[in-house]
């Protein structure tokens, strides 16, 4: 069953969101009825057990998303056990990288969730910012889902390390 895996920095704001708004989307048949997959979510500088951000609870609940998970920090071992890593930026793809051997992460599809830039963090910048974001990966996460486990994977995460 492929896993796919959202990554942000302290895992309260950004991936909970997209790992809510992929989970829904999914469970409502956006691959199908009988789709399998494992949604999950974690934070390269994340302190484990830490809760969504109220204004990205706030955000998924206007869209009629529940989210209820917690922090988790990135491991090794999550992004080995994954099919599919989105990041938000440039620096969460090198880091994603950085945590296994070159051969292992050709291995596993490590992309930007947004392939034209870096998604930047809303913390600290008010509830519109976050109802904003909601509704961008309300598209984004879906597109880059079909790309992804269609197999039609785009190589800019390679570009992406170095920058």
């Amino acid at each position: 069953m492929p896993t796919i895996l959202y990554v942000c920095t302290g895992n309260t704001c950004r991936s909970p969101m997209a790992e809510a708004i992929a989970r829904r989307w999914l469970a409502h048949g956006g691959l199908g009825e009988n789709a399998e997959v494992i949604v999950a979510s974690a934070g390269v500088f994340a302190a484990d057990g830490s809760p969504p951000s109220p204004e990205a609870i706030n955000a998924l609940a206007t869209l009629g998303i529940e989210h209820y998970g917690r922090s988790r920090r990135l491991t090794a071992e999550m992004v080995r056990q994954a099919e599919v890593v989105f990041c938000m930026t440039r620096s969460h793809v090198a880091a994603v990288r950085s945590l296994v051997e070159d051969e292992e992460a050709e291995q596993v599809g490590i992309e930007l969730l947004e392939p034209d830039g870096d998604v930047e963090d809303p913390i600290g910048m008010g509830q519109d910012v976050y109802d904003s974001l909601s509704v961008r990966f309300m598209e984004l996460v879906p597109r880059r889902l079909k790309e992804m486990l269609a197999g039609e994977r785009h190589e800019d995460a390679d570009d992406c390390a170095g920058r």
